[in-house]
């Protein structure tokens, strides 16, 4: 499992561990080797049971519940966390986001914009509709789903 975080360097060293999960149990959620094994913390822990996407990562490019996933369901696989998306945190949809004022208690937001990332990737100028559809299942508990779509238009718009 090759997991994309925040420095190259922590890259290489996630990518170098034997299958990247260190001594982690094989039914270890994904979130915990990502937040505690690998020290990447910008995944969220929400619910537990994948209800609220929080935890939302890709794996080979398909959003996916670190919280549920067990670890050795991702082995020789590529992982992404918000920390992979952009080194440098200047993806359009980050940018975006702040543009929008998107963040309020910011608790969800590494999960949307992961969710949104992943719609962005297979259609590149959604529909509203569309958009709605793809994120019903992150839940922003400040409610901002106005702002929400918002950045995704813009981002959209702007890549």
């Amino acid at each position: 499992m090759l997991i994309e975080g925040v420095e190259h360097t922590q890259v290489r060293h996630a990518a170098g561990r034997p299958a990247a999960q260190g001594d982690a149990d094989p039914d270890t959620p994904l979130l915990w080797v990502i937040r505690d094994e690998l020290g990447l913390t910008g995944t969220k822990f929400g619910c537990g049971v994948a209800q609220c996407g929080a935890c939302t990562v890709h794996v080979n490019g398909v959003p996916t519940r670190a919280c549920s996933t067990p670890v050795s369901a991702v082995a020789g696989k590529k992982v992404t966390t918000i920390e992979g998306l952009s080194p440098a945190a200047d993806h359009p949809l980050q940018k975006a986001w702040i543009a929008e004022q998107v963040p309020q208690c910011g608790y969800c937001q590494s999960g949307q914009i992961m969710a949104a990332a992943a719609l962005l990737a297979k259609n590149k100028k959604p529909s509203r509709e569309q958009i709605v559809a793809h994120m019903k299942g992150n839940i922003c508990r400040c409610g901002t789903y106005n702002q929400i779509v918002a950045a995704i238009q813009r981002a959209a718009k702007e890549a």
